[in-house]
């Protein structure tokens, strides 16, 4: 049990949920890295194997600030960083002495890569049959595309999910964060966890084998029984949704913007209130969703109309003292300044050796009463925990090692660019 602070919070250096999982995570880039993240998060102990000298390509990816990623930074904190290369008999046997005691092992090579290394699953459940293994791919384990090469940009197209982004008389539209990826991390996750429980049960492991646009697939909505019943196929909307009304991005009349939702009777009625429009919900074109949804043009109309006449903030003081449903459509800098936000302490910092001072980050999702989760540390130094595993833990002999190139006191990572390198 997690000990408690004088306030009644509970205190995170207690024992958290997952304390005791060991998790060996020979990914690179993101799904799969978010998906080990989640896991530390809540106290997993996550091994991480790199490449010798280069290191998980995120390293690499988005900006640098003294030659350090720091995307890399965010996904791979909590974990340990081992180098070893895969391709390598040094490396097979590393991972194969790790999972002799591991629970879960999460891999996002292409379909048949592991197996061409002698690190399929049947050769690593035969080492430790309870070891869940976790395989994220671009189109899965099986199917007719189960070998084409796949990342969470052909994954957002390929669920349908660009098909519906975008304004109606414009082209289809990417995410602008790697929200595919990001999905995958979390089913993966879960699904872990889903396969840990139970194991509880069977003892057994099992192979998990997750594509990367299965996810997105499910959570867009009806857009698969609409279909198979009505024949419909949903079109670019811009912020439009088909099945509420209204729901849409409005310019105030300082020039910034509001987001507003309207899908319940009563909040409609409220947010007409707030605009000094009461006459709106009479209105037989608005006076229940289905009719919304019907004459949605000239509801935006009007809502456009009357918010133009307030400035944002004076939008916010009415909507909140009438228990409308509004925000303010927030950058990153109104976030991390946000009341609220620092209230429920979802921005964190964290110190790091590595750059000399705090590094601040999401903070992990949700709040356990008894074990919460927390951020034990930053990702890592390429290879900073060689030494730890490789030779305390798994017993290779110094000498060996070495032999192998891998520094043992944790290696700097190879020069990074000044340009930014992006998915």
């Amino acid at each position: 049990m997690a000990a408690t602070n004088p306030d009644g919070k509970a205190d995170p250096t207690g024992p958290m949920a997952l304390a005791g999982t060991t998790v060996v995570d020979i990914s690179n880039f993101l799904a799969a890295p978010l998906a080990s993240m989640f896991l530390a998060d809540f106290g997993a102990d996550v091994i991480k194997i790199e490449r010798p000298g280069v290191g998980d390509e995120i390293r690499r990816w988005g900006e640098v600030k003294d030659g350090v990623g720091l995307y890399y930074k965010a996904v791979n904190r909590g974990k340990k960083s081992v180098t070893a290369d895969l391709r390598t008999p040094f490396g097979v046997e590393v991972v194969k002495r790790l999972v002799a005691t591991a629970d879960i092992l999460v891999e996002n090579y292409r379909t048949g890569t592991l197996e061409k290394w002698g690190l399929g699953p049947e050769v690593l459940m035969a080492i430790n049959p309870g070891l869940i293994v976790v395989r994220v791919t671009g189109f899965g384990q099986t199917g007719p595309h189960a070998r084409r090469p796949g990342f969470g940009t052909i994954a957002e197209a390929y669920a349908g999910y660009v098909y519906i982004s975008g304004e109606p008389d414009g082209p289809p539209l990417l995410p602008g964060f790697g929200l595919a990826d990001a999905t995958t991390g979390i089913m993966a996750a879960y699904l872990a966890s889903v396969a840990l429980h139970e194991k509880r049960r069977s003892g057994r492991g099992q192979v998990i084998d997750l594509a990367l646009y299965e996810s997105l697939l499910t959570l867009l909505g009806p857009q698969v029984v609409n279909y198979d019943q009505l024949g419909m196929i949903q079109e670019r909307a811009g912020s439009r949704l088909p099945f509420t009304a209204p729901r849409n991005i409005y310019r105030t009349r300082d020039g910034k913007f509001i987001s507003v939702g309207g899908s319940a009777q009563s909040i409609f009625e409220r947010l007409c209130a707030a605009l000094e429009v009461p006459q709106l919900p009479g209105d037989p074109r608005f006076a229940d969703n289905r009719a919304r949804l019907a004459n949605v043009d000239a509801l935006d109309e009007a809502l456009q109309h009357a918010i133009g006449r307030f400035d944002r903030a004076e939008l916010m003081r009415r909507f909140i003292a009438l228990e409308a449903a509004i925000s303010p459509v927030n950058n990153v800098q109104d976030i991390v300044n946000d009341e609220h936000v620092i209230a429920r302490e979802n921005i964190v910092a964290v110190e790091d050796q590595e750059l000399g001072g705090p590094l601040r980050m999401q903070n992990v999702v949700g709040k356990l009463s008894r074990t919460p989760g927390a951020i034990r540390h930053t990702g890592p130094r390429l290879g900073q925990h060689n030494r730890e595993v490789l030779v305390d833990l798994l017993g290779f002999p110094e000498g060996e090692v070495r032999a192998q190139g891998i520094e043992l006191g944790g290696a700097p990572v190879a020069a990074i660019p000044a340009a930014t390198i992006t998915k």
